[in-house]
Order: structure tokens, then sequence, then C-alpha cells
């Protein structure tokens, strides 16, 4: 048996501006995506055959990066899906970590490479982001700026995102899940025709990355208080781009009392929001009066991981 092992992740700053050239800092938070795979007779994911509607990341995986006897495929998930946490992210490089250690290994890059081919081609359009967080662990910042120190270089067409370790500093983050699904595509396509039709939009998208900028050095200096602004002011940005929701919303004001600063996360239209917090017990308990779904969360700095084998003969 293989096993493999991913983190989700939460986006800091700078969600959707970074499909337009614009930097994102994201990290890795202690809730995990596990698969183990061993060899079948057939192909089949958590004992159901696998089908394109069920299970879209791991049948392009398996068509696309691998050439071997089927698999069977268990999946065990302690991240809500549709959540803005990056399950499918998570899902993606367990994947591609999987069927990496069935050839022997891979690196963390060849790693971060194969999971974003996934949520590209499966999602039809998509940045490193997630699945860089969540092959890295940590913090990391995605910039298209190709600066020293780099993680790794991915590119799509006319575009390559620069992938950096970026340190953070003790913080507890506290999720509150809408219980409203994130459906990513329709929000990156709502925003497409905003950035399209508007100006006001291109220039919402260039605020955001300066703010982005604005916020490394926050982390670097390990200023608590103006992260937190800055998490607020990324909000209302998001917010001119149409993809705050009421649900959303409602979170974040029960939170905001108890809090340096909080923000939706992800593609948002539903999904999570997230609060910067030294009072995580009671941003929790307002955002679960609420009607959310509160996660009490901390950095993890472990990222993916794979083990165990398959030997030819099938053990």
């Amino acid at each position: 048996m293989i096993e493999s092992s991913s983190p989700a992740k939460a986006i800091l700053f700078g969600e959707h501006a970074v499909l337009y050239g614009k930097p994102a800092i994201a990290v890795s938070l202690d809730r995990r995506m596990t698969i183990r795979v061993v060899r079948s007779e057939r192909y089949s994911v958590d004992r159901r055959p696998l089908s394109i509607r069920r299970n879209r990341y791991v049948k392009w995986a398996l068509e696309n990066l691998y050439d071997g006897p089927p698999l069977a495929v268990t999946t065990s998930s302690s991240i809500p899906s549709a959540s803005g946490l990056g399950s499918s992210a998570a899902l993606s490089c367990s994947v591609a970590a999987a069927i990496g250690q069935i050839g022997g290994g891979i690196s963390n890059e060849s790693c971060a490479s194969d999971a974003f081919d996934i949520e590209y081609n499966v999602q039809g359009r998509a940045s490193p982001t997630d699945t860089s967080a969540s092959t890295h662990g940590g913090g990391i910042l995605v910039s298209f700026k190709e600066e020293d120190e780099r993680l790794w270089s991915l590119s799509k067409g006319d575009r390559t995102w620069h992938v950096h370790n970026l340190p953070i500093p003790p913080m507890t983050l506290v999720v509150g899940f809408t219980r409203k699904p994130s459906v990513t595509p329709i929000q990156v396509e709502k925003v497409a025709n905003f950035y399209n039709k508007s100006r006001f939009a291109r220039e919402t998208i260039e605020e955001i990355g300066d703010l982005v900028w604005d916020a490394v050095k926050a982390l670097k200096g390990r200023d608590l208080v103006r992260v937190g602004e800055l998490m607020d002011r990324n909000n209302s940005l998001l917010t001119i781009l149409g993809v705050n929701s009421r649900e959303l919303q409602k979170l974040k004001d029960a939170a905001a009392p108890h809090s340096y600063g909080a923000k939706l996360t992800g593609a948002g239209g539903g999904g999570s929001m997230i609060a910067l917090t030294d009072r995580p017990e009671e941003v929790a308990g307002s955002i679960e009066r609420r009607g959310g779904v509160p996660f009490i969360v901390s950095i993890s700095e472990k990222g993916v991981s794979a083990s165990g084998r398959i030997d030819h003969d099938g053990h």
C-alpha cells in the first residue's frame, strides 16, 4: 500500500488577483487529505467504480500521469469540500504524490507541477497557489518576479508563476465555514467578466496586488495588527469584485470584535472566511452563533508526504 497526505490551505491575500499577474500569499493549515492506494482488478475510489462525475481529479491524474495496472484509491479528509480551504488542491497533491511514489518517489517541485496540471485541466482555469501551498507547507508567496531562493516556477501559456517560501510568524486563525459551497469556476468567470468590461475592476485588481506586497512586509515584521488591517482591506476589495456573499459577511462581522482582521478566503460566493486572532474561542463561539461552522487552526509546516510501496507482483 502507498499512503500520501497533503494539508488544507488558506489564502491570506491576493485571491483572484493572482490570475491577473498579481502576487498572492497562502498558508497551509493543520487539516489534511489522506489517500491510500493499492493495486486492484479494476479502478475504484472509495469502493465505487472510478467516475468522471464523482472523481474528476483522480480520473484525470490516472489517465494522464499514470501508466500501470488498475488501482483502488481510498480517501480520508478533515477538509470540508467546496469550503475554500483547498480540498481539491490537497487531493490533487496527494494523488500526484502517490503516483510518484509508485515510480520510486518525486521531488516537491515535480509534485507541485503535477498537482497544478491536475487542477488546471479539471477546473479549466487556475493558478498554482493552492497546490503549491499544499505541496510545500508553511507559507508561500506566489509572484511574477523571478527573485532569489524561489522554490519553483510553473507556467501555463504565456504566464509563469514563481513560488517562494514565505516565513509566517506564529498566529492563530479561525475558519468560519458558511455551509454554502464555493464553486470556483463560477466565481472566477464572474470576476473575469467584470475585469474585461470595467476599468474600475482592473484598478481594484491592481490595488489587491499592491496590498499583497504590504502584507509581505507586515508578516516579515511580525506585525499582526497591520496584517489584520490588510485582511480587512483585502476583503473590501474582494467585495467590490463581487465574490463576497451575505453568508460570508455575516461570519466576518461576527468575528470582527475579537480579531485583528478577517476576510473571505478562496474563490468566495460561499465557502469560508478566516479571522486572525489571539482570542480563538471567542471568535469560534461568535461564528457558531451566527450559523457558521468554526475551526480553530494553526499553520502547518508539513506539506505533502508519501510512503509505502507497491511491488510489481501486486504486493
